[in-house]
């Protein structure tokens, strides 16, 4: 577990590489609203996470049967009612959230996936 990162991961690298690219301002891992997004527009109010598939639960009912042990399954879901309670919080203080998969960033869906960060950032400019 002591392996376990939770920032600077590859799919992040890949997002915040995409972004500088296009030139578009941003802050990582900002402290000072509930969650820490991976990235954040403050001014605009802009929040988007970078999720890795089994420590958030992407299609946790499928799995989570596998899982070795019952403290895991517990583990998982207590990190997928928690991001709820955190996307609801920032929603209310008027916080427009994406949230980006893992496996939305491999090789086949990276493009598209970029392409809808930029799509997200620029259709909320106030």
């Amino acid at each position: 577990m002591s392996r376990i990162r939770g920032k600077g991961t590859k799919p992040e690298m890949k997002v915040f590489k995409y972004l500088r690219k296009g030139k578009i301002h941003f802050q990582k891992h900002y402290k000072r609203v509930k969650g820490r997004p991976d990235i954040a527009i403050p001014s605009r109010k802009i929040a988007v996470f970078i999720d890795g598939d089994f420590w958030h639960g992407y299609r946790f009912n499928q799995w989570k049967e596998k899982l070795p042990k019952v403290y895991w399954q517990d583990k998982i879901q207590a990190n997928i009612n928690r991001d709820k309670r955190t996307f609801a919080k920032l929603r209310r203080d008027g916080w427009k959230v994406m949230r980006i998969w893992e496996h939305e960033l491999t090789q086949k869906k990276a493009e598209r996936t970029f392409q809808r960060v930029s799509e997200f950032i620029n259709d909320n400019k106030i």
